[in-house]
């Protein structure tokens, strides 16, 4: 079959690899309809995600079809059509039981403490081959399948498999409620999600901040008041649109890969920039040089600090942009200063996936706005260079497994 493997920092390819099999009763095979190229895929191809095997089938986010099942799978068989949750949990742990499913206890084969597994990642997350090829072992398959109404489409579910659901998770953690101003730092495709919840959630406002003109344009058409940073100093406009109040939450739904301003009031110089490279290279020499990203290393991200910065007192932060286990920085005496509640994790899918789908099926939300390009696997490895360098008007990325 082909799938997108990775084999070291800024290479990958599609290759012809051996189909999965059932390895334990718990599993089943799907045959992969819908894929999707995600932000998380850029932090470990670029290397600010440490630790990718080489060998591992990329991708985290899938739409496909039941084709085998192992002798413990009593809800599924051959022929129904799933979404995939990106976290993967074992459902019967207490974790599982709880709605930590991120958490699982006996999902990672590292051990209970290892944290996260997921499809596509890093060592330290199993590692599990990913969803960017036609089939894939699903493990715990009875909790890691969830079956879809007839009337949800490809292009829907591809959506409900991570970023619809991460978006609402940060939402979530954020604690918006009725009336609340919302503050979303980052127009990628889950910060998109993260304003279609938090207005589903009541929000009176959102203001979303980005440095990429297409998609304040996106987040325009979901209703958002936006701010470019490369154009203006996000601080000072919050604080004009708020009366100096600062919006009640925040979401960051950008995490490692935070941009710094490439111009206007709050930009950073190119010495600037080399200087942000020069740091990255102490602790990840393999790492591809990106100009004006952040990276580990260098300090608080950007989007953190300016979310700190212009949260309203006793205001509350969502993190839901990837951070590394390397990253160590946090404005902690701000954000205490400011009576601020933190909450941050890896999305527990499994738990927001199908009240989702019914909100889908029902017809009260369709997410597919949000879909920007549909490509054949066959230009996968175009796609994600089209991709990560954010040309104009790619903001999220399906693929076509079988054509």
């Amino acid at each position: 079959m082909k799938a997108v493997v990775f084999h070291g920092i800024g290479d990958i390819r599609l290759d012809t690899v051996s189909e999965p099999k059932i390895q334990h009763a718990t599993d089943a095979i799907i045959r992969l309809t819908s894929s999707a190229i995600c932000g998380t895929d850029l932090h470990m191809i670029r290397g600010t995600f440490p630790g990718m095997k080489p060998g591992t089938i990329l991708g985290h986010e899938g739409v496909g079809i039941v084709e085998e099942v192992g002798r413990g799978i009593r809800n599924l068989r051959r022929g129904d059509r799933v979404v995939v949750p990106s976290t993967i949990g074992c459902g019967n742990c207490s974790y599982c039981r709880s709605g930590y499913s991120a958490q699982c206890d006996d999902a990672n084969p590292n051990g209970p403490t290892a944290g996260t597994a997921f499809f596509g990642g890093p060592e330290p997350t199993g590692p599990f081959d990913g969803l960017q090829a036609e089939y894939a072992r699903i493990p715990f398959a009875h909790h890691n399948l969830i079956r879809l109404p007839g009337d949800v489409t490809d292009d829907q579910a591809i959506l409900l498999s991570d970023i619809y659901p991460t978006g609402y998770f940060g939402a979530d953690l954020a604690e918006v409620t009725e009336g609340d101003v919302v503050a979303v730092w980052g127009c990628g495709p889950v910060g998109l999600f993260a304003i279609i919840s938090a207005f589903q959630m009541g929000a009176h406002r959102v203001i979303a901040i980005d440095g990429h003109a297409d998609r304040l344009d996106k987040a325009r058409e979901l209703g958002a008041e936006t701010i470019n940073f490369n154009e203006e100093d996000p601080v000072e406009v919050i604080k004009e649109l708020t009366r100096g109040i600062g919006p009640d939450r925040a979401v960051d739904a950008v995490g490692i890969d935070s941009e710094r301003p490439k111009q206007g009031p709050a930009a950073v110089s190119g010495e600037q920039a080399r200087e942000f490279d020069q740091q990255v290279s102490k602790i990840a020499p393999d790492a591809k040089p990106q100009g004006t990203l952040w990276k580990p290393g260098d300090g608080p991200s950007q989007a953190i600090t300016w979310a700190v910065q212009t949260l309203a007192k006793a205001g509350s932060l969502g993190i839901i942009g990837v951070y590394p286990q390397t990253d160590q920085f946090f404005p902690i005496g701000a954000a205490m200063n400011k009576n601020l509640t933190v909450k941050m994790g890896n999305c527990n899918h499994r738990s927001y996936i199908p009240r989702l789908v019914d909100m889908v099926n029902t017809g009260s939300v369709d997410p597919t706005s949000i879909i920007t390009q549909i490509e054949p696997m066959t230009d996968v490895i175009e796609a994600y260079k089209q991709f990560d360098q954010r040309r104009h008007g790619w903001v999220k990325v399906e693929l076509r497994p079988g054509g």
